[in-house]
């Protein structure tokens, strides 16, 4: 007999059981619970048939059309399903618990599996998602100029007892005209929300959480508004580190990336830049000389950055003599602890 249950019970069995996604394959591309397989019931075209049938013919053709479909593949999804669910035991969804789950999970059920069904499907897992982003949090936010290091320090402030999401890693984006350079695809702004809502699942609502300051966007991924409007009311620390040091970090950062993409990353902030300055890097690009390169572009976003930073209510400055993570997190913590914000 299929198990139906909520989505509190559907992420407490998630932890130990395999998760079968049954959607088409854009839509778990689109957006899917971590950890969870794709195993659609219907491809893509199928879908949009069968999508197409109920619009024009209406629900009983439409499930014909599914069930001619899935017949012939019943047998493959049991030998799938067994190799996924060692023990025979499994939790299955859709998109809002309809039909494709009920087909996939009775079919299970039959074969011998033990099956769990989401009610509500991946639509209840959403809602659970944005709820993280409604709860209020104690937000502490770690701010400075490009190159201050703030997400060096983040698993640091961890190693000291403390609560951090790194949210540029989560977007795989550094938050700059240079931010995709060495990083993976993107995901799309609806996955980054099931990831961060996931890590915010698991931290305690009672402990500050740490995150590092970010615009409304990180890339093409954009932050959650909820979760952002509490970010630009915390307090932020910003670190203040001397000019130099951060030009050198951010010239061996780029030192060995290739000379068109780091072109490229110019040219998309040229009108921000000027013709004069855009002409100025692109030549250091030329010649290798990253330090240049970063000297220009820092014109463009410290002013940027300052400008954004004026609006904030709670600043806390914290001057910082090096760019060395761990001694910087230990002065980090030290400053928030002064200023109870822990």
């Amino acid at each position: 007999m299929v198990n139906t249950i909520t989505i509190e019970e559907f992420m407490q069995k998630a932890a130990q059981l395999p998760v079968l996604d049954v959607r088409a394959p854009k839509e778990y591309e689109v957006g899917h619970i971590p950890a969870a397989h794709s195993f659609p019931i219907f491809d893509d075209k199928q879908r949009a048939v069968i999508g197409t049938a109920y619009k024009q013919q209406g629900h009983d053709p439409a499930v014909l059309i599914g069930l001619d479909s899935f017949g012939p593949r019943m047998s493959g999804f049991v030998k799938e399903a067994t190799k996924l669910a060692k023990d025979k035991e499994l939790l299955v969804h859709c998109w809002r618990g309809g039909m494709r789950s009920g087909a996939m999970a009775w079919l299970l059920d039959f074969s011998g599996f033990k099956v769990h069904l989401l009610k509500g499907g991946y639509k209840a897992y959403r809602h659970l998602m944005h709820a993280q982003f409604e709860k209020p949090r104690k937000l502490v936010i770690l701010g400075g100029l490009t190159g201050t290091g703030k997400t060096d320090i983040l698993p640091h402030l961890q190693q000291l007892g403390q609560q951090s999401i790194d949210l540029e890693g989560l977007a795989n984006h550094k938050g700059s005209a240079f931010g995709s350079i060495d990083m993976p695809p993107q995901p799309s702004t609806e996955h980054f929300e099931n990831l961060l809502g996931m890590q915010l699942l698991q931290l305690s609502e009672q402990q500050a959480l740490w995150l590092e300051d970010e615009s409304k966007t990180i890339g093409r991924v954009v932050m959650p508004k909820p979760l952002h409007d509490q970010m630009q009311a915390a307090p932020t620390i910003v670190l203040q580190v001397p000019h130099k040091l951060r030009v050198q970090k951010l010239a061996q950062e780029y030192c060995h990336t290739n000379e068109a993409i780091l072109a490229a990353s110019i040219l998309k902030i040229k009108k921000r830049l000027g013709g004069l300055a855009t002409k100025e890097a692109l030549a250091a690009i030329a010649e290798g000389d990253m330090e240049k390169m970063v000297e220009i572009a820092l014109v463009y976003y410290d002013k940027a950055y300052n400008f954004d930073l004026a609006k904030r209510q709670h600043l806390i400055p914290l001057e910082l003599q090096s760019i060395n993570p761990e001694e910087n997190a230990a002065q980090v913590l030290q400053l928030a602890q002064k200023h109870k914000l822990l």
